[in-house]
């Protein structure tokens, strides 16, 4: 779809329209920013406690967790997106609100057993497995953000309406115009005279976050042209699943697994890796015949190690297992510019 052509339209049984209210064009954004902050919340914590020896705040008999901190940053996240107008708004209350998530889900270890065990080995999965489960959510918000017509200008209203107490950009009122381009000319006339209606505002400077955010984007695609990389890609993928698998069959045979605290949890890594082998297996079977399917399985073993095996990769290694989830989340930047630039010459050339 080019830039300024009008978004499809998705069609709805009228009862569902009526009764959810309209969806927020940047909802998915909003998402990440809350996942992004309380993933970094929870490695700058547990860095911070690590390196100070996990001090306690309190005395006397008292000691404030830093759950409560938490509790009360995501009521001050919420109190934000409630009192305030507009995507910035939003936006902040999504970063308070995440920081506090971070907070409150680091001290799951306590809330899960009887003995309120800060340190107990499976409280690293679950945090893992929590902000997967986001991570999904964001992505499925993402690939459903096809709005109605009703929905495009409600948020084309909004942005407009939060543009009224400092003004608006060039480039955010092209974007309320691309919202209500198809919607009738009585819709995109009434529109344009309220934008006029909406100060004008020069573009802030760029943030330095923003910056970084950009530089990284292009070594990600600087990275993804790199052909070479492909293949050591793939050989990684087929031969470090294997390793984990007869490692793990290896120690269960010499018992050196029986002394593992959390054998389950290797239990656990041993068959995400041994799925991931076998789908890798049949990948690499197929790339002389069919690259395109080859890469789609490839792709397909890291969302499994990234979604189950991992999970139990943090049980086992504890927060040690952050690079591994790193560089499986490099690897899978590189399968997914792959199998799209496959999937795009697979696809028919159309005038």
């Amino acid at each position: 779809m080019l830039p300024g052509s009008p978004r499809r339209e998705v069609r709805e049984p009228g009862w569902l329209r009526r009764r959810l209210p309209a969806r927020a064009i940047d909802a998915a954004a909003y998402l990440q920013a809350f996942v992004l902050s309380g993933v970094v919340t929870v490695l700058l914590l547990r860095a911070y406690l690590k390196a100070t020896g996990y001090p306690q705040l309190g005395g006397g008999g008292l000691h404030i967790a830093h759950v409560l901190w938490g509790g009360l940053l995501l009521a001050v996240g919420l109190g934000v997106a409630l009192v305030f107008l507009g995507g910035g708004a939003r936006t902040a209350g999504a970063i308070i609100g995440g920081i506090g998530f971070g907070l409150f889900i680091d001290e799951v270890g306590k809330f899960v057993t009887t003995r309120t065990d800060y340190f107990y080995a499976p409280a690293a999965g679950i945090i893992y497995g929590a902000f997967a489960l986001l991570v999904l959510l964001t992505q499925a918000v993402r690939g459903r953000m096809r709005l109605t017509s009703d929905e495009r200008i409600a948020n084309a209203l909004d942005m407009v309406l939060s543009g009224v107490p400092g003004g608006l950009t060039d480039r955010r009122r092209i974007a309320v115009l691309r919202l209500v381009q198809g919607a009738g000319p009585t819709v995109e006339a009434a529109m344009v005279q309220l934008l006029d209606a909406v100060p004008r505002r020069e573009p802030p400077p760029v943030r330095f976050w923003r910056r970084a955010a950009d530089r990284a984007r292009r070594l990600a695609a600087w990275v993804a042209a790199r052909r070479w990389l492909v293949w050591p890609v793939v050989v990684y993928l087929v031969v470090e699943p294997v390793v984990t698998v007869v490692s793990v069959a290896l120690a269960g045979v010499t018992g050196e697994l029986n002394q593992q605290r959390e054998w389950g949890a290797v239990l656990g890594t041993s068959v995400a890796a041994l799925i991931t082998a076998v789908l890798s297996v049949r990948a690499a079977l197929r790339l002389r015949g069919n690259r395109l399917g080859a890469f789609r399985l490839f792709k397909l073993a890291l969302l499994v190690d990234l979604l189950f095996g991992q999970i139990f990769n943090f049980t086992v290694n504890q927060f040690g297992a952050v690079f591994a989830l790193v560089l499986d989340l490099f690897l899978l930047g590189v399968v997914t510019a792959e199998h799209r630039r496959l999937r795009r010459e697979a696809m028919p050339y159309h005038h």
